[in-house]
């Protein structure tokens, strides 16, 4: 039987889990590095390391990857995958060898390239999204493509259920390209068509705000599902005080040209209907305010906040 090529795993965190179990199952995986995860994940991940006799090394910092070439060299790895490793991967180390190191791009390139394109996919209310394959070099996201593989996103998908779907699919696409390096001395790819890249920055509160003036329902929705979990909803302001809108729905029910951001009434079923741009409504579920995450119903106890406005 033909000896397995043997592959170096660098990852961010919890998201790239699944993907180091199957490949560790089907005895591919030959070591591990880390980059700026999270005390709890780095040492649960380096236990698990030394009761496998895994390979395992933490990069805190970008100041570390000066001793990823020293260390990859002592494993002689076939390949190096990397699937959200937080850190540029500079010339020296890719220098390791040409073709030698495939990122797992958790959105499709070129079009949305950057370090959260799930948030910026929901964001863009887009119906799919994919898992994009590619050959590294020293820019983010640029190198060859080797595979787009698409995944359908559902109707009010939130940002957790979707890592939570692209965690299992980045999974397996990583297996697939492992078997395809077995039986293949080279994988075809393609180069980026820059007419169609796109790059987009860390999200910042600008980028996470709800404008009520501006936005149609159905983008605050979208915008609300792109920050939940990760930065507990989307951002606004009520009488003064910086809130997060966590969960809200849309409603196919004008409002009689109410101004963005009313305050409607407190609905039947408990949600907060809002009155929004495009003369429709949304009816929020759950926020997060200075006195804790509450319900609609909660929010509006015991005071009557109709005709109120979100800023």
């Amino acid at each position: 039987m033909e000896e397995k090529k043997k592959i170096l795993l660098l990852c961010g965190g919890k998201f790239a889990f699944k993907a180091i179990q199957l490949l560790a199952v089907e005895k591919y995986l030959f070591g591990i590095g880390i980059g700026e995860g999270s005390e709890i994940i780095v040492d649960a991940l380096e236990r698990e390391c030394e009761n496998n006799d895994i390979p395992f090394q933490s990069f805190s910092n970008r100041k570390s990857i000066s001793e990823m070439r020293t260390w990859i060299n002592s494993i002689q790895p076939d390949y190096i995958f990397s699937i959200s490793f937080p850190f540029l991967i500079p010339d020296d180390v890719l220098a390791y060898g040409a073709e030698k190191f495939i990122n797992f791009h958790p959105g499709p390139l070129p079009q949305y390239r950057g370090v959260m394109p799930i948030f910026e996919v929901l964001k863009n209310q887009e119906k799919e999204t994919a898992i994009c394959a590619h050959f590294m070099n020293s820019k983010f996201d640029e190198g060859n493509i080797i595979f787009n593989d698409p995944i359908s996103i559902d109707k009010d998908e939130t940002y957790g259920k979707l890592a939570v779907k692209l965690s299992s699919r980045v999974a397996q696409v990583a297996l697939n390209v492992a078997n395809m390096l077995q039986f293949a001395s080279k994988i075809p790819s393609s180069i980026q068509d820059e007419t169609e890249s796109y790059y987009y920055e860390k999200p910042q509160l600008s980028d996470t705000y709800i404008n009520w003036k501006k936005m149609e329902a159905s983008e605050i929705i979208a915008l609300i599902n792109a920050c939940n979990p990760w930065n507990t909803g989307a951002d606004a302001s009520f009488l003064g005080e910086q809130i997060k809108i966590i969960s809200a729905s849309l409603i196919h029910e004008g409002h009689n040209n109410a101004m963005p951001g009313t305050i409607l009434q407190l609905a039947e079923d408990n949600t907060i209907n809002v009155a929004c741009s495009d003369n429709q409504q949304i009816a929020i579920e759950i926020m997060s305010t200075d006195e804790g995450i509450m319900t609609a119903k909660q929010i509006m106890a015991n005071r009557n906040l109709t005709g109120n406005i979100f800023n």
